[in-house]
């Protein structure tokens, strides 16, 4: 056991946060989304929900702040986002103090953007198109780690 990791992270999932760098993407992905088919590497997160496991990650993974796509969100057929759309981006405006507004992708936009993932990590979320791509920043120099 460790200290100040949340439960819901998975030492799989842990251990693909300390190995990304800054610019790599990792999905968080709904029930409904076709996961195994599209991770370059996939972890699976059965029991948890989409945002719940966002908070978490973002208790450990800081967000790119060097563009203004960092969350990205599958938008619906009709190009709405949908209303999870702002849960995750109120979730990324506490963990970084500062507004992140979401991003939205057509599904397919969205497929291809989560097949270039450096992980997709599949939640058993039933809730539709609970689906977000988050870009990694960067831990500068001087901040603390706890």
């Amino acid at each position: 056991m460790l200290k100040k990791i949340p439960d819901i992270i998975s030492p799989d999932l842990l251990y693909t946060l300390a190995q990304m760098g800054h610019g790599d993407d990792i999905a968080i992905v709904d029930a409904n989304f076709p996961a195994t088919s599209h991770a370059q590497k996939l972890i699976r997160a059965d029991a948890s929900n989409s945002d719940q496991l966002l908070s978490a990650i973002l208790q450990l993974m800081p967000i790119d702040d060097f563009s203004s796509d960092s969350l990205r969100v599958m938008a619906m057929a009709n190009g709405e986002l949908p209303t999870i759309a702002q849960d995750f981006s109120r979730i990324c405006h506490f963990a970084e103090d500062r507004e992140v507004l979401p991003h939205g992708l057509s599904r397919q936009d969205f497929y291809q953007q989560a097949k270039n993932a450096f992980c997709i990590v599949a939640t058993s979320e039933r809730r539709l198109y609970a689906n977000c791509l988050i870009r990694k920043g960067v831990v500068p120099p001087g901040s603390t780690h706890s």
